[in-house]
C-alpha cells in the first residue's frame, strides 16, 4: 500500500500538468480544436472588423502555439461569405494608431522614493476585441488559402453539418451540433477553416497569415457564441471600423467591455487604408474578457454611441515638482520659515522700542 501511494500522486500530477499544457480553446470566433493528443493554445487572437452599413468585413489573425500539426474552427456568418487572405500589416498600423499616450504629471508632496525619504527619484504608471429543395449540407466553395484549408458551407440540419465536418477532415467538438442549431434556424452560413500548413511536418505555431471574410449585414455583428465550449476564461479584442463610436449591445455573458481607443483616422496607403476605404473611419478598439465562456449566450452586436467622443488611454510617469532643480515643497517650506523668521524678528523689535513705564524704571 505504500508503495501504491507514491505513484497514485505522480499519476494525479501528470493528470494536473496535461491538463495545464492541453487545455480546450475556443477563440473569439467559434471553436478551435487540435487534431488527435496534441496541444494548441492561441496566443492571441486580434480581429478587425469594417462595416459601411452595408457589408461587414472581419480580418483575423491568430498567434498559435503548441505541437499541433493541424486544427479546425468554424464561424457563423449571417450571409454568403467570401474568404481571402490579409495584409498581417494592417495589424502594425492599428497597434501604432491606438497606442497610449506618454504624459508626465507632477506631484507637490515628497513620497517614498524622494528626498529626504530615499535618494532615488520614482514614478509609477497608470491607465487608464435557399431553396426549400436544398441538401442538407451545401458547399458554396472550398479553397487552400495559405495555411488554411477553407470550406464555405449552407446547413438546414446541424447533425448533417456535422457529420460533413468531421467526414471532411474537419475535427470539432461533440456539442457543435447543438451550439449550431440557432445559426441553423436563421439560415446562417457557415465558413469552416482547417489549419494545415503548407510544409508538411510543421507545426502550427506563431503568427498565422490573416484571413479576410466578407459578407453582407444591415448590422454590425460579430459571432461569439460557439466561445461557449471553450473551458478556460476567453479574452476578446476587436478594431472596429465603421462611421460612428461603436459599442457592444451588451456583455453577453463576459465581463464589462472596455474600449482602449476611440477616434477619426485617416490612413494613407497600405491595407489598413484599402479595408477603411476613401476618406475618415471612426475606429474604436474594444477589450473584453470571459472568465466562464459557458455563460456566453449570444453574438455580439455592435452599434453606435450617442455622441462619437474621442478616446485614448494614457500611461501617466509621476515626477516631483520641481523649480530650478529645487523640489517645490523645499523652497515652499524655506519660504514659510522666511517669512516665519522675518515676522517674529519684526515683532522682538517692535516690542523692543515700546517706552517702559515709569514704575518699571524706578524699580
Amino acid at each position: 500500500m505504500k508503495r501504491r501511494i507514491p505513484a497514485l500522486l505522480f499519476a494525479l500530477l501528470v493528470t494536473q500538468l496535461v491538463a495545464l499544457v492541453n487545455p480546450a480553446y475556443a477563440c473569439g470566433c467559434g471553436a478551435m480544436i487540435p487534431d488527435g493528443q496534441s496541444r494548441i493554445g492561441v496566443d492571441r487572437e486580434t480581429s478587425v472588423v469594417r462595416w459601411d452599413g452595408r457589408t461587414e468585413q472581419i480580418v483575423m489573425r491568430f498567434t498559435v502555439g503548441g505541437d499541433a500539426h493541424r486544427a479546425a474552427w468554424i464561424m457563423p456568418v449571417p450571409g454568403r461569405a467570401t474568404v481571402e487572405l490579409a495584409d498581417g500589416k494592417m495589424f502594425d498600423e492599428l497597434s501604432r494608431l491606438t497606442r497610449p499616450e506618454r504624459k508626465t504629471r507632477s506631484y507637490f508632496w515628497p513620497r517614498e522614493r524622494d528626498w529626504p525619504f530615499s535618494s532615488r527619484t520614482g514614478d509609477t504608471a497608470g491607465a487608464p476585441m435557399p431553396g426549400s429543395a436544398a441538401p442538407p449540407v451545401g458547399v458554396v466553395g472550398r479553397e487552400q488559402l495559405g495555411d488554411f484549408d477553407v470550406a464555405r458551407l449552407t446547413a438546414t440540419d446541424p447533425d448533417a453539418l456535422k457529420n460533413w465536418l468531421e467526414s471532411n477532415g474537419f475535427k470539432l467538438p461533440d456539442r457543435l451540433a447543438t451550439e449550431v442549431k440557432p445559426y441553423v434556424d436563421q439560415s446562417w452560413e457557415y465558413v469552416a477553416v482547417r489549419l494545415a500548413p503548407r510544409q508538411q511536418g510543421k507545426p502550427l505555431r506563431g503568427d498565422l497569415d490573416p484571413l479576410r471574410i466578407r459578407f453582407e449585414s444591415d448590422r454590425l455583428v460579430y459571432p461569439m457564441r460557439l466561445s461557449r465550449m471553450a473551458k478556460t476564461p476567453q479574452s476578446l479584442g476587436l478594431y472596429v471600423l465603421a462611421d460612428h463610436r461603436m459599442e457592444p449591445a451588451t456583455a453577453i455573458g463576459g465581463s464589462a467591455p472596455k474600449v482602449t481607443f476611440a477616434g477619426s483616422i485617416a490612413p494613407e496607403g497600405g491595407p489598413l487604408a484599402e479595408l477603411a476605404g476613401a476618406g475618415p473611419v471612426f475606429l474604436t478598439a474594444i477589450d473584453q474578457r470571459f472568465p466562464d465562456p459557458g455563460r456566453i449566450d449570444a453574438d455580439h452586436e455592435l452599434r453606435a454611441t450617442a455622441k462619437d467622443t474621442p478616446y485614448r488611454r494614457a500611461i501617466y510617469r509621476d515626477e516631483l515638482l520641481m523649480v530650478g532643480g529645487v523640489p517645490a515643497w523645499l523652497l515652499t517650506i524655506g519660504a514659510v520659515a522666511v517669512a516665519v523668521t522675518a515676522s517674529a524678528v519684526a515683532i522682538l523689535r517692535i516690542r523692543a522700542r515700546r517706552p517702559r513705564p515709569a514704575g518699571a524704571a524706578a524699580a
